[in-house]
């Protein structure tokens, strides 16, 4: 993992200027099943959400509706592909518990309901090649969770990947099975992204909420980085 970099690429923010991706990397964590502690978390974040936003006017609010109008303007039908935050309250407007994962898994989707921002976890013990989102070529394979067919990204379409595999399919709609997060992850990278109306402090305050629950339940080494126009690239390796 050291000298492998994670860029953006400058075509992303030319599109729009002022998205942001924070990024916290955690390393030598201890991943596992979720202790009741951190259930009982997922759990108050889902009934929060239930209290502060119903599913008929779900798409008004401005955190929800910034994604929407980008993936329009991407050529994404947003009701064909959702973006993942609304995607994920859907479930839970709807009644749904979601499902415990482990508890890395778990940590990225109450930050993701507290702070309504889509929340992407990656492992990084597993990569050989630099990371980036950038536009595809088209060329690129992806494996989408709980398949083994193999697609391909439309050209132009904002892609997530590694060398020339797909990680997230259309900037943050579908995770590949390739670097999905494990019970035996030991390093991972989590992804907050962010469209205005989202400030940098709200980006700084859910970036520091992620590293504390990491800190509470998968202890490691973990540093906090977000990447902007200003500054498309950070290696990878190392923490704090």
């Amino acid at each position: 993992m050291n000298g492998l970099s994670y860029s953006i690429a400058g075509e992303v923010f030319a599109r729009f200027s002022d998205y942001r991706r924070g990024v916290v990397l955690a390393y030598d964590v201890r991943n596992g099943d979720s202790p009741a502690e951190l259930m009982q978390l997922l759990r108050q974040e889902e009934s929060r959400a239930r209290e502060r936003l119903k599913l008929e006017t779900l798409t008004l609010d401005p955190r929800l509706a910034s994604w929407r109008e980008a993936f329009r303007l991407l050529g994404y039908k947003p009701g064909d592909f959702r973006p993942s935050i609304e995607a994920l309250l859907r479930r839970v407007l709807r009644g749904q518990d979601l499902p415990s994962i482990n508890a890395l898994v778990d940590i990225g989707n109450i930050v993701s309901l507290r702070h309504l921002l889509p929340v992407g976890g990656h492992a990084i013990d597993v990569l050989t090649q630099d990371i980036a989102l950038r536009p595809a070529t088209g060329s690129e394979e992806f494996t989408p969770f709980g398949s083994q067919e193999v697609e391909h990204p439309l050209p132009g379409e904002f892609i997530f990947v590694e060398g020339n595999v797909v990680l997230t399919r259309r900037w943050i709609w579908r995770q590949a099975n390739h670097t999905l997060t494990l019970p035996e992850t030991t390093a991972i990278e989590f992804n907050l992204d962010a469209l205005p109306p989202v400030t940098a402090a709200d980006m700084e305050e859910a970036g520091k909420d992620l590293i504390k629950l990491i800190d509470r339940f998968c202890p490691g080494r973990r540093r906090f980085e977000i990447l902007s126009r200003g500054n498309p690239r950070l290696l990878l390796g190392g923490g704090s």
